[in-house]
């Protein structure tokens, strides 16, 4: 048995219960032992009055009856005696069963009693039967003798069963009272026997040779039962065989085992005076004896449960008092262990954890007031307690250092973030500039790819302001369209080339959640490109939902463990403390930071085949109605074309927006370039802020034209928008190079500006 976990108070009571238990055990044990002999001895006057004196008169009167019966079978008409005789001998059965049937008797009785009572009865059950048998002449002598002899030999086995006292002397003498009881029984039946050949005036086959067996076991029975009487008993039995009745019955039974007939002269008044004489003065004797145990057994009894009673108190008061003594150690042991797992507790639970939380909110904390000195005493427990008390103090100043360094090391975090967003926002600004002013598509690729590099850098540059605890700088005023939220978390990837976007479904999200919902999308699909092969391709699509708007981004990696997908899912599903330990799950943190700043819900699930699918599910209260479209620039697709082609990877269609101040060119801001030059004409195709350029053959010799800076100032998003735009003009111009109009299409009417938010202009 492990009892290594078991809590102190149950160790404790372990220690007391277990030895009191083994005393206790004792204790009953000895009282057991002495109490019972005690209550047998005084249910032998129970047992004698209840049973043994109503069981004698009933075998009294079963032997009368029984010699009448076998007078009346030897006879030809029926006896008026027997009929008196049958009316005692219930009288006497009734009292008997009344007695059986009590619970005074049936208490005082083992279980071998109860067995020959129920015996008992059953027998005397047997006794109409019989006498309808005996009535009507079914039965001999013979079978009468036997019918009444079972009967009573069921009230001996009873009388056996008394003899069950605690006393080894009084036990002998009980039984051999029990023992002189049968041989008077045996005696009873010759006399039947002798009365019914008698009648008859013969001896019936074989009564003669049973009579002969009858008279030896009764002499048998009495020698070997006075043997173990007192040496007063054996002496009084001595004076009652030698009175006359005695002697001239035995000379009687001697003439009648000798002769192998009917004695002829045999004088029959002397037979029954002469037996009537022994059997009153042997029951005499029996019933004298019996009530001389019942007197003995109750000062005997008396003197056992004196002894019982001091040896049951004195033990009874050890008991106490050891359980008084250990109830107190235990208890003072437990009370003072459980103060220091208590203080151990609250400190570990609560104190320092609270200390921990107002030093993060910039409080200051007194270490002599948040560890004081606990006593617990002088002994070993006291020197735990102090020893306790140090481990208190150190981890208290541990938590107030550690604070510190992390307060600072957040402080490093964003100061090195601000400074880096600083230098992104210029070279993406810078970059901007350079992308106007280049005409060249080549050169102008080259800067779109150092514009998504940067983009990039921005990106990460953040995550380092949500390590640091604090926010981005990106914000928008107005809705933003879901797919273009998509479009704008993948131009933020490396690999956006190998990601597809399948089918999204018209939404709006709140300007105030784009930024981080951008930057949330962003890392969860660069974790599907860069855990999965190269070769894959990653699938994002968006649906709306009940309560909100799910975006699903599936790759087509190894996958996940299900231990390993279970850990993910419970980091992701709060916000935890960013543990530099763990930089490997860098992009899990930044996740979980940017979902519960807005109550979005991220999950990883198994995807089918293989790999992994990560569901975001935007909250209804950040998703509206998609944006309203610009009007339409190209007469052969419609919003909804232009809508699903946007979804496909690289041959897009801009998504149309109204013309922002400073980021859109209008015709004026390109100079016009001389007759016989080639250059290249900007149309607003696509009214998302990014003329569309259609290269036009000319002389190999061409003069670069000069383009009108733009003063005004491009948001990186407007940038990355810009870039892939030209992509997906590109790789429409490929496509469709051989229907494309040499001419510029007419240009779009001017819509409502979409004035960034303070937010947007910083970043």
């Amino acid at each position: 048995m492990n009892t290594r976990d078991w809590p102190i108070r149950a160790k404790l009571t372990a220690l007391v219960v277990g030895p009191v238990t083994g005393l206790l055990a004792l204790w009953i044990f000895a009282t057991t032992l002495t109490f019972g002999p005690a209550l047998d001895l005084l249910a032998a006057r129970t047992l004698l009055y209840d049973l043994g004196r109503p069981g004698e008169s009933v075998v009294a009167e079963l032997q009368r009856e029984r010699r009448l019966s076998v007078v009346q079978l030897a006879g030809d008409t029926a006896l008026p005696a027997l009929a008196e005789q049958r009316t005692r001998t219930d009288q006497a059965v009734a009292e008997l069963r009344r007695r059986v049937d009590g619970e005074k008797l049936r208490d005082a009785a083992d279980d071998l009693l109860d067995t020959r009572l129920d015996q008992l009865v059953s027998a005397l059950d047997a006794l109409p039967a019989g006498r309808g048998f005996i009535d009507s002449r079914k039965v001999d002598r013979a079978g009468a003798v036997g019918l009444y002899s079972g009967m009573i030999g069921s009230a001996f086995q009873a009388f056996s069963g008394m003899a069950t006292l605690p006393d080894a002397e009084l036990n002998r003498e009980a039984l051999a009272l029990t023992a002189l009881g049968r041989s008077r029984e045996l005696l009873g039946q010759a006399d039947a026997l002798l009365a019914g050949a008698v009648t008859a005036g013969r001896y019936a086959e074989g009564e003669h040779e049973q009579l002969v067996r009858t008279i030896e076991n009764q002499r048998f029975l009495a020698e070997n039962a006075v043997a173990d009487l007192p040496p007063a008993d054996r002496a009084g039995y001595q004076r009652l065989t030698e009175g006359e009745g005695f002697v001239r019955l035995r000379a009687l039974q001697d003439t009648l085992v000798r002769a192998r007939d009917l004695p002829a002269g045999l004088d029959v008044r002397a037979w029954e005076t002469s037996y009537a004489a022994v059997s009153q003065g042997l029951r005499d004797f029996e019933l004298r004896g019996a009530d001389t145990l019942a007197e003995r057994s109750v000062p005997m009894a008396v003197r056992i449960l004196v002894r019982l009673a001091a040896a049951g108190v004195l033990g009874l008061l050890a008991i106490v008092v050891c359980v008084l003594v250990a109830l107190r150690v235990g208890r003072s042991l437990d009370r003072r262990l459980t103060g220091v797992r208590t203080a151990a507790l609250e400190m570990a639970e609560h104190r320092l954890p609270d200390v921990v939380a107002r030093l993060r909110r910039g409080e200051e904390v007194d270490v002599a007031r948040e560890a004081p000195e606990l006593d617990h005493g002088g002994d070993e427990i006291g020197q735990v307690g102090r020893a306790f008390n140090e481990v208190r103090r150190t981890a208290v100043q541990a938590a107030v250092d550690e604070v510190t360094l992390r307060r600072g090391l957040n402080e490093v975090f964003l100061n090195i973030a601000r400074r880096s967003q600083g230098l992104v926002h210029r070279q993406l600004a810078l970059l901007d500039r350079l992308e106007r002013r280049t005409e060249d598509p080549d050169e102008l690729a080259g800067l779109f790819q150092v514009d998504h590099l940067a983009t990039r850098l921005r990106r990460h540059a953040e995550d380092l302001v949500i390590l640091a605890g604090a926010a981005p700088g990106r914000g928008w005023r107005n809705p933003v369209a879901a797919v273009d939220v998509v479009r704008g978390a993948i131009s933020e990837v490396e690999s956006y080339d190998r990601v597809d976007v399948g089918e999204v479904q018209p939404a709006g999200v709140l300007g105030r959640a784009v930024g981080d919902v951008i930057h949330l999308l962003a890392e969860l699909i660069e974790n599907a490109t860069v855990f999965s092969p190269p070769g894959t391709r990653v699938d994002v699509t968006g649906r709306t939902v009940p309560g909100g708007y799910t975006i699903e981004i599936t790759d087509r990696g190894l996958g996940m463990s299900p231990p390993a997908l279970a850990e993910a899912n419970r980091k992701l599903s709060r916000a935890p403390e960013f543990d530099p330990a763990d930089s490997a799950r860098l992009g899990h943190f930044v996740v979980a930071r940017l979902a519960a700043r807005h109550g979005v819900r991220v999950e990883l699930r198994p995807a089918v085949p293989g790999g992994t699918t990560a569901v975001v599910l935007v909250p209804s209260d950040l998703v509206t109605d998609e944006p309203a479209l610009g009007p339409a620039t190209d007469g052969a697709a419609g919003p909804d074309d232009r809508r699903m082609a946007k979804v496909t990877r690289l041959a897009t269609v801009p998504r149309t927006r109204a013309a922002r101040p400073g980021r859109d060119r209008p015709e004026s801001a390109v100079l016009p370039m001389p007759a016989g030059r080639t250059s290249s004409v900007e149309t607003p195709a696509d009214g998302d802020g990014l003329p569309r350029r259609v290269r036009r053959r000319g002389p190999v010799a061409r003069p670069r034209p000069v383009a009108v800076d733009n003063p005004a100032y491009r948001t990186p998003e407007e940038a990355r928008r810009a870039m892939s735009a030209l992509q997906a003009g590109t790789a429409r111009g490929r496509r469709d190079g051989a229907r494309r109009d040499a001419e510029p299409s007419p240009p779009e009417p001017p819509a409502a500006p979409d004035h960034p938010t303070a937010t947007e202009r910083d970043a």
